[in-house]
């Protein structure tokens, strides 16, 4: 293991003072993570200030190791900070780094899309300007032929409509093909008992991506540490949904034109809402943000969302009061009472299902620039009699879904 570690340094070679870090890698390897975080705390507070955002590199870089024996293995990642991406060997937060700017061409700066933690502000500007490209490409063409003879694997063990249609015209529109299975939980070799981590090994032997949604919170990260192509996260039961929170923020920086300075009101379902949750994690990533959560006392936010906002200096306020709330916010988001999350207490889903409806009453305290997002499927919790306002941006927002994911698609398999 040790001349393992000594190749990847004479490979990447920064300088004498790299070596200095050897030893830490050492202590984490021995299982001595108090040491290491010791040490970080002390050496190199500055980046976790700059709240850094971490990623897997592709083994080409760090020469023969696959990404799932090497790489995670020691924590090689890929930080960005203020425009520049820095390679570096990671001893839980202790890193050595080199300056490398984005190149276009360049390899994208993750192996998987699991969470939305793993983007900064750079990252999210460059995915947008991608996806403002794959707009141009949607609207001016029929298509692109980039990611010709490109295979897309999609399986999906929850019910999808917008998000696994989105994705597959995404491939389609760029050229590429797709293996599809709609409802692996009963038409795949999970109803026989195969574990997730047979199938993605299988999977990943007849395609170069794949796109999963599960019902189980933390499924994707178990098929990213599997799987040797990238994985993207289409949803884990209450946990995540990085990709529809990217749309999002993509939506909400074209609706409202800019990212520093909203305010949001989330409504609804805020403790099951993966939606919800990874939209919290890529709001907290800009300046002078406040968020207003709106819920039912039984489906309130989470402690760790609220914690983590607290953490990043997000200011958020819980409110019971959805009128009030609508005549400050820039952007409503709206989402739907999951009742599939409720199990068996559907005397709960009923106590929590209509307590906060947008409706044309709603809609006239709402300043004139403001906009209505939701996440889809609706039932009742936004009325139709509000569709035809150009405040509501729901249906604009699916169809940013398509040139998000294009950009995802593009930027996983092609680089810049």
């Amino acid at each position: 293991m040790l001349l393992k570690i000594i190749k990847v340094f004479r490979q990447k070679l920064l300088g004498l003072e790299d070596l200095l870090f050897l030893p830490l890698i050492l202590i984490q390897k021995f299982s001595y993570p108090e040491v290491c975080e010791t040490m970080y705390a002390s050496m190199f507070s500055t980046h976790a200030s700059n709240s850094i955002a971490i990623a897997l590199k592709q083994s080409k870089v760090y020469g023969d190791y696959k990404k799932s024996d090497f790489l995670r293995k020691h924590h090689l990642s890929t930080f960005k900070c203020n425009g520049v991406s820095k390679d570096m060997i990671q001893c839980r937060a202790v890193a050595v780094e080199t300056m490398r700017p984005f190149i276009k061409g360049d390899k994208f700066q993750l192996d998987d899309v699991i969470d939305a933690q793993q983007f900064d502000r750079d990252i999210l500007s460059a995915i947008f300007e991608v996806a403002r490209e794959m707009e141009t490409i949607e609207k001016t063409s029929r298509g692109s032929q980039i990611l010709n003879g490109f295979l897309m694997s999609t399986l999906f063990y929850e019910p999808s409509t917008r998000t696994r249609l989105s994705f597959e015209s995404a491939m389609k529109r760029l050229g590429g093909e797709v293996l599809t299975t709609e409802n692996a939980r009963e038409f795949s070799s999970a109803a026989k008992g195969e574990t997730l981590e047979d199938t993605i090994r299988t999977v990943e032997g007849y395609s170069d991506i794949i796109v999963m949604r599960h019902f189980e919170d933390g499924a994707a990260k178990r098929a990213a540490m599997t799987a040797n192509i990238p994985v993207i996260n289409a949803g884990d039961g209450p946990g995540q949904h990085p990709t529809q929170a990217l749309l999002d923020m993509y939506t909400i920086e074209r609706e409202i034109g800019k990212l520093d300075g909203i305010t949001v009101g989330l409504v609804g379902d805020l403790a099951n809402g993966r939606t919800v949750r990874s939209l919290a994690y890529l709001l907290a990533k800009y300046n002078d943000v406040k968020i207003y959560l709106v819920s039912p006392q039984v489906v309130k936010m989470k402690d760790d969302i609220k914690q983590y906002l607290t953490l990043n200096g997000v200011e958020w306020e819980e409110s019971a009061d959805l009128k009030e709330v609508a005549s400050k916010c820039d952007v409503v988001y709206q989402t739907r009472i999951q009742k599939e999350r409720f199990g068996g207490r559907t005397d709960l889903y009923d106590e929590a299902r209509g307590k906060y409806i947008v409706d044309r009453d709603v809609l006239g305290v709402m300043q004139k620039h403001a906009v209505i997002m939701h996440p889809f499927p609706r039932l009742d919790e936004i009325t139709v009699d509000v569709d035809d306002d150009p405040r509501a941006a729901y249906f604009r927002q699916a169809k940013n879904g398509l040139f998000v994911r294009m950009a995802l698609l593009k930027l996983l398999l092609l680089g810049w």
